[in-house]
């Protein structure tokens, strides 16, 4: 029991964060649900509140189930790091952040300028969206790493440190390295059908524009998580959103 204590605690703490995260992600993606596919979960559930309410547990119950056996194997690996900020890894972090959020932001000035589809995406009334604020930072910085590095890297790690180097004491840094980019190839990946949605196609330029913006910043959130712990890894990728955001605010 004393070895489950830790986990336990550290899947506690996540539940609020999973739970403001999810609420509002799920708030911010109904604008984007066709309205036939809604109404039609409305009518089996009973009301948008409750299809809200569902979708929001849904994302407590995938982040604490992650949490929790990310942690453990974390844990096995040496990932596990004192939950704790110092001056000169924190300082490293923020800059990390700042850069990937000035890459995303530079979406408008670069990627919608090749796209045709893209410019338009990009209006030039200058609102705050708390919603999709929150949506963003929350579950990006907290529920996405806790799911792509926390748990998913560290399994992919942890996999291949016992098929291919048992024999090893320590899990080898070149494998922790290769279950980062894994991870965020695969969250890339995971975007291409969005992509085809929005767009109706793909091509070379959209295929790389979705591993760039949904890949490589992964890349950096990893290799934070394996020097420094996730507590790092959540930090930069909120800074990322809130840099970004900020950017579209008062420049777009």
């Amino acid at each position: 029991m004393t070895d489950l204590k830790k986990p336990l605690i550290f899947t506690l703490c996540l539940i609020p964060f999973a739970a403001l995260g999810g609420w509002f992600t799920v708030q911010y993606s109904m604008s984007f649900i066709d309205k036939n596919t809604l109404e039609t979960a409305i009518q089996q559930i009973g009301s948008m509140e409750t299809v809200m309410l569902i979708a929001t547990l849904q994302s407590v119950l995938y982040t604490c189930i992650c949490g929790f056996f990310g942690f453990i194997i974390a844990g096995k690996l040496g990932l596990i790091q004192p939950f704790s900020f110092t001056k000169k890894e924190t300082l490293a972090t923020l800059l990390a952040g700042a850069i990937c959020g000035i890459i995303l932001s530079a979406d408008a000035f670069t990627f919608a300028r090749w796209i045709p589809e893209l410019e338009g995406t990009y209006g030039i009334t200058k609102t705050f969206d708390a919603t999709a604020w929150i949506a963003s930072i929350m579950y990006g910085g907290v529920i996405e790493e806790v799911m792509m590095r926390l748990f998913l890297m560290s399994l992919f790690a942890l996999i291949g440190w016992k098929l291919f180097f048992r024999k090893e004491e320590n899990v080898p840094d070149k494998l922790l390295i290769i279950s980062n980019i894994m991870v965020a190839a695969l969250f890339a990946a995971g975007h291409l059908p969005a992509t085809v949605m929005q767009f109706g196609h793909l091509t070379p330029l959209l295929v790389f524009r979705c591993f760039l913006m949904n890949g490589a910043f992964g890349i950096v959130f990893g290799r934070l998580y394996r020097k420094h712990g996730i507590q790092y890894a959540m930090l930069a990728h909120m800074l990322t959103h809130i840099v970004s955001k900020t950017a579209w605010l008062l420049i777009l």
